[in-house]
């Protein structure tokens, strides 16, 4: 008897330290890590986020960069980070990507972190050279089909989303096509508008400057909703390849076993400021579409990427290195 009441102490008073340190929380100053260079839109939203929290908690939020193998170096220091609310990691959609494109990762994608929220997605955009004669999606599949071989698409690197959707688009049109990986895809523009490159998948926020300026003519953008900022362009389903859907999206991680009630409170936090009007113009002026949730439900939506991505790996024959 004594036993049991000194165990059932003993866990009262862990359960109420949890409670208090999430009370409490936080104490210190708190570092997001953004596992990518400066100028992106998950850079984007962790300064954004970082500005907002800071002012609420009472205490700064500070930003660091890690680049670095798709996001892979950033995401372990994470991982590995004491999980206390502190270190947290505002990753990109490659987060979800990796696991086909890397045989060994340093951490497992979903049981090494505590998903807290979507922060954002970011609709791509299938852009291709005015030198190719189409005007249409539909037109684009015909040419491939006609012209086997000839067509090459760009991307901003191998696998990351606008990459895979490449792929996706290649299985789906049943068409053939060169992927040409550049370091970062404001590297392939000039290709794509000189035509030494066929098309590509950007981000709308990335390419919207050269589709203003009639550099490369937009077909269609990948989510299953138009773009707020590309409005008279179709989705990949309304131009005829309905079940079309990729995105590049970002969200914001905890290490694994951080206390609930934390995650809750970031959580929380997250969503306040995504709602905020000017956080959301600063959002849609840049081609961003801001996100939110729960924790639940950005896990859930990790696991359907990863499935999604695994599936088109496969189609393509990635194999992962």
């Amino acid at each position: 008897m004594q036993h049991s009441l000194v165990s059932a102490i003993a866990a009262a008073v862990l359960a109420t330290t949890g409670l208090a340190h999430a009370q409490n929380y936080p104490t210190k100053p708190i570092t997001i890590i953004v596992p990518a260079s400066p100028g992106g839109a998950i850079d984007l939203l962790a300064r954004l986020i970082g500005q907002k929290m800071g002012e609420s908690f009472g205490q700064p939020v500070t930003v660091d960069n890690k680049a670095g193998a798709t996001g892979i170096i950033g995401s372990d220091f994470v991982a590995k980070a004491t999980p206390d609310g502190y270190t947290l990691a505002l990753v990109a959609s490659s987060h979800a990507i990796n696991p086909s494109m890397v045989k060994k990762l340093p951490f497992d994608t979903v049981k090494g972190f505590e998903p807290v929220a979507l922060t954002h997605v970011v609709p791509l955009v299938l852009v291709t050279t005015p030198a190719l004669p189409v005007k249409s999606l539909k037109e684009l599949v015909a040419y491939g089909k006609a012209h086997p071989g000839e067509l090459s698409f760009a991307s901003s690197g191998s696998g990351g989303a606008p990459h895979f959707s490449g792929e996706l688009f290649k299985s789906m049109a049943g068409i053939d096509m060169a992927h040409i990986p550049y370091k970062g895809s404001t590297l392939a523009h000039p290709d794509l508008i000189s035509g030494r490159t066929s098309l590509m998948f950007d981000t709308v926020a990335a390419v919207n400057v050269q589709i203003k300026a009639n550099r490369v003519q937009a077909l269609a953008v990948t989510t299953t909703k138009r773009s707020s900022i590309l409005p008279d362009v179709p989705t990949m389903a309304e131009a005829g390849m309905p079940g079309f859907d990729t995105s590049t999206w970002g969200g914001l991680l905890a290490p694994a076993g951080t206390p609930k009630a934390t995650v809750a409170k970031l959580n929380t936090e997250v969503n306040r400021i995504l709602a905020l009007p000017d956080v959301r113009k600063t959002l849609q002026d840049a081609g961003i579409e801001p996100g939110g949730g729960t924790p639940q439900q950005f896990g859930d939506f990790i696991q359907s990427e990863m499935l999604k991505w695994a599936k088109v790996a496969k189609g393509a024959n990635i194999q992962p290195e």
